[in-house]
């Protein structure tokens, strides 16, 4: 048997000149600009303009690239390795949304390897519309224009995943081991944060992430532990969902308090680890009096989040779909965006 694993997530520029049309691409997505055309075309134009310099400087900091799509390529490796050694012959492919590779590049090589089962696997824990929901719609429209009738497998979410759970929980101890003895600290498991009408309408990524919170803090089995959900990368002046992290962050220093700041809906590092939290965050810790600012790393190439890939990978080849980690469904019954309900994929 022949299996196509189809890695998706979000890219990045691979230069400075690359900035703008990234933006472009990310604001032209109806998935994130949810306005019909030619109105999302002008916003998305005018907003990529706009902050392609403050972008450009971010990146600057990277060495004037993002790191995703190495990264990226890399969990594709080791998820390939973690497969082999059955009779059942995988291939990994990596499809980012908004830069290159494109899924409309990926389709035609999952062609070409003749696949009998088509597994989807998004790099995102916790689904959203804004993320997983966007690529799978790519995909699905790609496929079917090129006539790829393969039977598809979708992991939609997987934000309890015991691999994901135990690799990131480890990390997160060696995190905290790095603390002088005695220190107050709180955690702070730190996601990306998404607009508050995104969420009212049913999207169910922030009842995901406070799964994945709630699943650490069992797996990190410790008494008494100060921990909050918090959210970054607010952008404009709509409303978001929060805490925000940098508040939480003054409040921590207001309080005599360390910090041990988690990434918990990244799993490989960006411009939103290696510069907003190592860098900016870090800068208003000291600033607002946070002695100790600890940074948990993503889970990356961590093997035990690679092996809880490879369980979900093999769970899902007898099963075609959408399918979250266990079979059931995830969100609450508030989150009508679920993709279970097959409204979301």
């Amino acid at each position: 048997m022949r299996v196509a694993v189809v890695l998706f997530n979000l890219g990045g520029p691979s230069s400075l000149a690359g900035v703008e049309p990234f933006l472009f691409n990310l604001f032209s997505d109806p998935a994130i600009i949810r306005v019909p055309q030619p109105f999302r075309w002008l916003i998305a134009k005018l907003i990529s303009r706009r902050r392609a310099p403050i972008a450009r400087e971010i990146y600057a900091k990277l060495g004037g690239s993002s790191p995703i799509l190495g990264q990226t390529y890399n969990q594709a490796g080791a998820l390939k390795a973690a497969l082999a050694g059955s009779d059942t012959n995988y291939e990994t492919f990596v499809a980012m949304r908004y830069t290159t590779p494109r899924a409309s590049d990926i389709v035609e090589q999952v062609r070409r390897f003749r696949p009998n089962k088509i597994v989807l696997l998004p790099l995102y824990p916790q689904f959203s519309t804004t993320t997983s929901r966007s690529s799978l719609r790519e995909w699905e429209a790609l496929a079917k224009d090129r006539e790829l009738n393969t039977p598809v497998s979708t992991i939609c979410c997987y934000p309890r995943n015991a691999g994901f759970i135990a690799a990131q929980s480890a990390l997160i101890a060696e995190s905290i081991a790095k603390l002088p003895p005695n220190v107050k600290f709180r955690l702070l498991f730190s996601a990306h944060g998404l607009p508050k009408n995104i969420v009212t309408s049913g999207d169910p990524y922030q009842a995901q992430v406070e799964q994945t919170a709630q699943a650490l803090v069992d797996s990190l089995g410790r008494t008494q532990l100060d921990w909050r959900v918090t959210y970054q990368s607010r952008v404009g002046p709509m409303a978001w969902i929060g805490p925000a992290t940098d508040e939480e962050i003054k409040k921590a220093g207001a309080e005599g308090l360390s910090l041990i700041v988690a990434p918990i809906a990244f799993v490989s590092e960006h411009s939103e680890t290696l510069v907003e939290l190592d860098i900016e965050y870090a800068h208003l810790a000291s600033a607002s009096g946070v002695q100790h600012y600890i940074r948990v790393p993503a889970v990356g190439t961590h093997s035990q989040f690679i092996e809880g890939l490879a369980n979900l990978v093999r769970n899902a080849v007898g099963i075609t779909g959408i399918n979250p980690d266990g079979g059931t469904r995830l969100c609450p019954q508030s989150c009508k965006q679920c993709p279970i309900t097959g409204k979301a994929a």
